[in-house]
């Protein structure tokens, strides 16, 4: 049996779980994501232990394992915050993923919409470092508290309690929206500076206050974005960057794949055409380039 002292140190544990993500994420090409994956202490964003890891089998109800190491928290695994309503720190790999599609770099300005219990906002805030600063939006009460709090060490960072789609946060070099939105929200592409990137996803409902479908990447240059699909995924719906009128829309171009086709947001006014995949009078997903 293997003795307690002889177990790797939990230091350990955060380098080989950060090897880990990087083979999974495919992030080979940017070290300082992978160093804050070594650095961050996932633990201290997860409330008191035990903490419940979800089973392999985890989309089956109630498939948790329960462990009180902190070493066990580091894997590519989903943890829950509120088991009862299934929210969950989110899967790394996944995560991790997203992030990169940002092309985060010292000294840039972020913001995280849905920041949950501040994990992530702290991965984004060490890739920045000490010149960049993240602002960061939740808006259930607890969990913001909860995030404010793990977060207290990094002055750069501003926590609000409150929907990130009611947030000015001011110009962006990137933003990262983890909250399922049924198009682009006008403010958050008027704040992405020229070439600032933003990660969010588009989707439909599932369950209540679920969706799924994409996930997507925006660029700004200059008055235009660009827009490019990075994955599927299925998460929490937005309390408010919602349009009823487009969820029709969004389906049909996800079942035919049309969606798939995506080039760019168009914010210009203009008629419906054959390119408008998910057309609304503010903001259109289209296929022209």
């Amino acid at each position: 049996m293997t003795s307690e002292s002889a177990l790797p140190s939990l230091e350990q544990y955060r380098r080989f779980y950060a090897e880990e993500i990087r083979a999974v994420a495919g992030l080979a090409q940017q070290p300082l994501l992978v160093e804050a994956f070594a650095q961050v202490p996932r633990e201290k964003f997860l409330g008191p232990a035990p903490w419940q890891i979800y089973g392999e089998l985890y989309m089956q109800p109630g498939a948790y394992r329960e462990v009180q190491d902190p070493r066990e928290v580091y894997h590519n695994v989903v943890i829950a915050l509120k088991k009862a309503q299934s929210l969950n720190n989110g899967q790394p790999g996944a995560l991790a993923a997203w992030i990169a599609a940002l092309h985060l770099a010292p000294g840039q300005r972020v913001f995280h919409v849905g920041c949950g219990t501040g994990y992530y906002t702290a991965i984004m805030t060490h890739v920045v470092g000490s010149a960049g600063a993240v602002v960061a939006a939740e808006i259930e009460q607890d969990l913001a508290e909860q995030a404010a709090a793990a977060l207290r060490e990094y002055p750069n960072v501003a926590v609000h309690a409150r929907d990130g789609a009611n947030l000015d946060p001011g110009p962006c070099d990137a933003i990262f929206v983890n909250a399922g939105v049924t198009h682009p929200h006008l403010l958050w592409l008027q704040r992405l500076n020229d070439g600032a990137r933003m990660v969010l996803p588009l989707t439909t409902p599932m369950a209540p206050g679920l969706g799924k479908g994409l996930m997507i990447r925006v660029t700004r240059s200059q008055d235009r974005f660009t827009a490019d699909v990075l994955s599927m995924v299925a998460i929490y719906s937005s309390a408010s960057v919602r349009d009823p009128a487009l969820v029709p829309q969004i389906n049909k171009a996800f079942e035919s794949r049309e969606l798939l086709k995506m080039k760019s947001v168009r914010v210009d006014p203009h008629e419906p055409a054959d390119t408008c995949l998910v057309h609304s009078p503010a903001v259109c997903i289209s296929t022209q380039a």
